[in-house]
């Protein structure tokens, strides 16, 4: 239930709403906000040179009432989908479940109809384990080549969310009469999301694609019904032109080269990030994603930003983007993806002082991942071109370790790691010593298995003596190894090396104190922190009580 607060208290709560002692105070306080940003690429480096180079203002004056954590981990594996549920859950794949947009579970059953992506319809065979790969994103909309997914009930040709979902091409659990399962419920473990939106508060999360409802976390049903306003425009849609749309650098993007999806440029992917920024904005100015609505000022909304990831992987046209040495210089057109980001984080400041929310909304900017290699001199694809040759490690097991949908369907989950999930029966000691005997071709680092999996993670198998999700191998190559033959990538994410995993974190509020802290944290300590500062309490996150995740450092009373 929402407090009843005069205005002589709001500066003194706007004081408190930077302090997680109120996890043992007066409870939820509905004129607090958090605005939550992933800048999906952006690692700590590009941070600190931001800061000292004066190219990125509004980042920097934040800064100036922030606190800066330099040693950060995201996830690992440093992929968006886990990345972005240990963010908001507090826990990492452990506990949640959650291993890649495109996994593996040995319990639930294949589709009815073929994903968009090829993950090829089944039999679902109730009351059994069946087996099948995972897929939560572009895929399972209804039509993935269009902004809203497909949906008849998005009129606004910009609009998109979870109404694109297309059921029959979900997963199904054969222990539950076969039903379909959501993106909210494959998560194992609840999000703030879902504390916040029983505590009475508003939500709102805006993404890329309509899987990444899962913030909701789970629901039981076929709505993801703890995010109040749900907005996804597709970012690996067709290219449309954007009447009427500007980003925040000024590019028009009714003028935008209508080609391939909004990851294959540049400039396309600005404009499809700015779809989300103007959701931000107009949740801030209490209306709903679009605009034409009244609507609260959600106690907890934001979005990810595309523009700097692609900004650091893309090579179209002849242009690159990514760093120019190992210090990360930024390109040119890099530059201009991070000074974008910055222009729009500005726009979004600039709305919450307009608003009167400023010192009441606490602003958390990190990210789902990092990318790899920094320097582009380390960069080496295997199968590779340009001459290069190679073996990625699914190649090296095929068909006789690999289930088919790992081998023909849809893939192999390989970046700049790969997870392999072996057939029922396979010995996983002789596939490990296929890999050992392939290290050099295959640009192997590291093998995870047995006891140095277990160590990290659930041992692999079927219930209830393993986790049916964990993979059976997970092998980390060299840096600056990606397991790709694309011409248009220089870079890549999934993987455990630093440039994947040290990402950017940083909080602010007008009454913080600028301080930096150097001590190692990871982004799941993102999830109680949030709650704290909206007076909940951090161990009604199911994956930070098993896990023991800790609110941040120096976030604490009589620290700010």
């Amino acid at each position: 239930m929402f407090a009843k607060l005069n205005r002589v208290s709001l500066f003194t709560l706007a004081l408190l709403a930077v302090t997680p002692a109120l996890a043992q105070g007066p409870g939820f306080v509905g004129d607090r906000h958090v605005l939550l940003i992933s800048i999906d690429g952006m690692h700590a480096l590009d941070y600190e040179n931001c800061m000292k180079t004066n190219t990125c203002p509004n980042l920097k004056a934040l800064g100036k009432t922030g606190v800066h954590y330099t040693r950060t981990s995201t996830s690992k594996p440093s992929d968006s989908f886990p990345g972005l549920m240990s963010i908001v859950t507090g826990g990492t794949p452990k506990s949640i479940g959650i291993w890649y947009d495109v996994a593996y579970d040995r319990v639930l059953a294949p589709p009815i109809n073929t994903t968009g992506n090829g993950l090829s319809r089944g039999i679902c065979t109730p009351g059994q384990p069946n087996g099948t790969r995972t897929e939560y994103e572009e895929g399972i909309d209804l039509d993935q080549s269009q902004l809203t997914g497909g949906s008849p009930l998005y009129t606004n040709p910009i609009d998109g969310g979870v109404l694109s979902i297309d059921s029959t091409r979900l997963p199904r659990d054969p222990f539950k009469g076969c039903a379909p399962v959501y993106p909210w419920n494959f998560i194992r473990a609840n999000t703030i999301y879902g504390v916040i939106h029983n505590a009475g508060g508003y939500t709102a999360w805006a993404d890329k694609h309509a899987s990444y409802a899962s913030v909701s976390g789970p629901t039981g049903t076929s709505t993801p019904s703890n995010v109040d306003d749900y907005y996804a425009p597709d970012i690996n849609s067709n290219v449309v032109a954007l009447p009427g749309i500007t980003t925040a650098t000024g590019l028009d993007c009714a003028t935008i080269p209508i080609s391939g999806a909004w990851t294959d440029g540049f400039d396309s992917v600005k404009c499809n990030d700015q779809l989300k920024v103007d959701a931000v904005l107009n949740w801030i100015n209490g209306k709903t994603h679009l605009g034409p609505g009244n609507a609260k000022v959600p106690n907890i909304f934001g979005m990810n930003f595309q523009a700097v990831s692609v900004g650091q992987k893309l090579i179209a046209g002849g242009v690159k983007g990514g760093y120019t040495d190992a210090a990360g210089t930024p390109t040119p057109t890099m530059q201009a993806e991070i000074e974008y980001v910055d222009g729009a984080i500005g726009q979004m400041v600039h709305a919450l002082q307009h608003a009167d929310l400023l010192e009441s909304t606490t602003i958390i900017i990190t990210a789902k991942h990092g990318q790899s290699p920094v320097d582009s001199n380390r960069f080496f694809p295997i199968p590779g071109h340009s001459g290069l040759n190679g073996t990625s490690p699914s190649k090296v097991l095929g068909a006789t370790y690999l289930p088919d949908s790992e081998i023909n369907q849809i893939g192999a989950t390989e970046d700049d790691i790969s997870l392999l999930w072996l057939k029922p029966g396979a010995d996983t000691v002789s596939a490990v010593n296929l890999l050992e005997a392939a290290g050099g071709s295959a640009g192997i680092g590291q093998i995870f298995y047995g006891p140095s999996l277990a160590a990290t993670y659930d041992t692999p198998g079927l219930p209830p003596n393993g986790d049916p999700r964990t993979p059976d191998i997970i092998v980390q190559p060299n840096v600056g190894v990606i397991y790709t033959g694309s011409l248009k990538k220089q870079a890549e994410h999934g993987g455990f090396a630093q440039d994947d995993t040290n990402v950017m974190l940083l909080l602010s509020n007008p009454h913080l104190k600028s301080r930096t802290v150097t001590t190692f944290v990871e982004t799941t300590q993102v999830a109680p922190t949030i709650l704290s500062i909206l007076g909940l309490d951090p161990n009604a996150l199911t994956a930070v009580k098993k896990e023991g995740t800790q609110v941040l450092p120096g976030f604490g009373p009589g620290q700010n």
